[in-house]
This record gives C-alpha cells, sequence and structure tokens, in this order.
C-alpha cells in the first residue's frame, strides 16, 4: 500500500516513532506510550523515548525555603525580615 503524501523516506517505523515522541514531548505517562507501542517492557520504551519528556520544573532553593521559617521564628526577628 502507498500513501501518495508519504514522503519517500518516510516509513512506517518513522511514523511510529513521530506518534511516540509527539506523546512523550506532550507528558503523556510513558506506560500508555507503552502501551500503545505494544512494547514488550516499559523499560524499552524509557531507553528510547525518554529524552523525549518534559523537564519539570525543579524546585530551587528548597534548603533556603524550609530554613528561612525556622530562621524568622528565632527570638528578634521578624517573620517579615530576610534572616540573610
Amino acid at each position: 500500500m502507498k500513501c501518495s503524501s508519504w514522503p519517500k523516506e518516510g516509513t512506517f517505523h518513522s511514523l511510529r516513532h513521530f506518534f511516540a515522541t509527539t506523546l512523550m514531548s506532550n507528558g503523556v505517562e510513558p506506560q500508555e506510550v507503552q502501551k500503545a507501542l505494544r512494547h514488550a517492557s516499559l523499560r524499552i520504551t524509557l531507553e528510547t523515548y525518554v529524552h523525549w519528556l518534559p523537564k519539570k520544573d525543579r524546585p530551587r532553593g528548597l534548603v533556603g525555603k524550609i530554613l528561612r521559617p525556622t530562621a524568622t521564628s528565632q527570638p528578634g526577628n521578624s517573620p517579615d525580615q530576610d534572616p540573610r
């Protein structure tokens, strides 16, 4: 079967890869991608597509946020003051 709009260099595998990367980059759970692709294990899916997972906002300054309430609750410090 041939599709007239499909590029000559395109294959079923490239379409499958496009589908998987689109799912992963849009935040679909890896287990769902595994099911959609019918991979035998989640490991296969992750080894192939983990770099397409969106990077989550990583907490920055987490230690400072945790310690700040402790430092401001000490006698002589008001909660409105920055303890730095």
